[in-house]
């Protein structure tokens, strides 16, 4: 079997408490082309740029966490690399640990990217927690968890992927107006 690579924009941070529910080590996956004005992490969008590391080496430095709810997928954007992403995924959860995933594409987007790439769904059957749209500066809130900007979803994949479509997850919903 041929090895599996993975580009990464950072060494893994462990003991996030800012890239989803509870205490978390993130993953920082290296390649963007979404480009968004005012991204809070512009030096992870060059797809040549970061580190490439054996995706067993990563898995390593999974197995010696300790006291860590679950792994954040963010970047860049993973779903670039999304044979690395399912198999890390996988991993996370072999071990017990929740999947939360940041996207600058949709969910909707996603399902469509899935039907011309099979990867791409198996990865969505992975995650349990999707962050997922564009950051949109003129809608950027210090008010909604998890996120920058208002119109990006938190969502309940397990249950999207039930339904055929986005189910936020109601806790984090942000009404704006209210």
């Amino acid at each position: 079997m041929d090895k599996l690579y993975v580009r990464l924009a950072a060494p893994l941070q462990q003991d996030s408490i800012v890239d989803g529910e509870g205490i978390r080590t993130v993953i920082w996956f290296q390649g963007c082309a979404h480009n968004c004005r005012g991204c809070h992490n512009p030096e992870s969008h060059d797809f040549k740029a970061g580190k490439l590391v054996e995706v067993e080496e990563v898995k390593k430095q999974i197995d010696n966490l300790e006291f860590q709810k679950g792994i954040t997928f963010s970047g860049g954007d993973p779903l670039y690399q999304p044979e690395a992403l399912l198999e890390l995924t996988k991993y996370t959860h072999k071990l017990g640990m929740d999947v939360w995933c940041y996207t600058g594409f949709t969910f909707e987007e996603l399902l469509e990217m899935g039907k011309k790439n099979k990867t791409v769904n198996e990865v969505l059957e992975e995650i349990d927690v999707l962050v997922d749209g564009k950051f949109e500066l003129d809608k950027k809130c210090f008010e909604v968890k998890f996120r920058g900007s208002y119109n990006q979803r938190i969502i309940d994949v397990k249950e999207s992927l039930k339904k055929r479509k986005a189910v936020e997850i109601e806790k984090y919903v942000y009404k704006v107006g209210i």
